[in-house]
């Protein structure tokens, strides 16, 4: 394997994809993932609460979105989305704050949104994180987050 095929490797290697079927027509998901309003309602892990949740979806439009978890710590992420089709496929930057406000590492998350007789698949895509433990503890956010969606998306749609 050359120098090039091992870096590619190591880089697929910190990728994350996350699949899920819901039970709700395209339109309905997208516009639940796509409102501030009802995303405040659902987004983040299991017994974390949003704080606050701005989202101009339009390409070249920002978010920034704020959540504590539990035990009281502030999360907060910002972006700026890459594209939007709508109801198909949304492309936006992924990158944490620090303590004073300022982006970290930035990634880029695709969700995809593939009508299928009424139901939905979700298909989530991020790249590149900084190691493999970061993706972990990723898939694990993404996991319960879209737990919760679930839940939203059963008991609103």
């Amino acid at each position: 394997m050359g120098a090039s095929d091992s870096a590619a490797a190591e880089a697929r290697e910190r990728e994350l994809t996350v699949t899920r079927v819901f039970d709700a027509p395209r339109e309905v998901v997208f516009r639940a993932w796509t409102d501030p309003e009802q995303a405040a309602l659902w987004w983040g892990p299991r017994g974390f609460t949003t704080l606050s949740c701005e989202m101009d979806v339009r390409p070249g439009g920002a978010y920034r979105a704020c959540m504590r978890s539990p035990e009281g710590t502030r999360h907060c992420r910002r972006g700026v989305y890459r594209e939007v089709v709508t109801p198909e496929r949304l492309v936006f930057t992924f990158a944490w704050e620090d303590a004073h406000g300022d982006p970290g590492h930035e990634m880029v998350v695709t969700v995809t949104f593939a009508d299928i007789g009424g139901k939905t698949t979700l298909t989530l895509h991020q790249a590149v994180f900084e190691t493999v433990a970061a993706r972990d503890d990723h898939r694990r956010g993404w996991i319960s987050t879209i737990e919760r969606f679930a839940e939203y998306l059963a008991a609103h749609s």
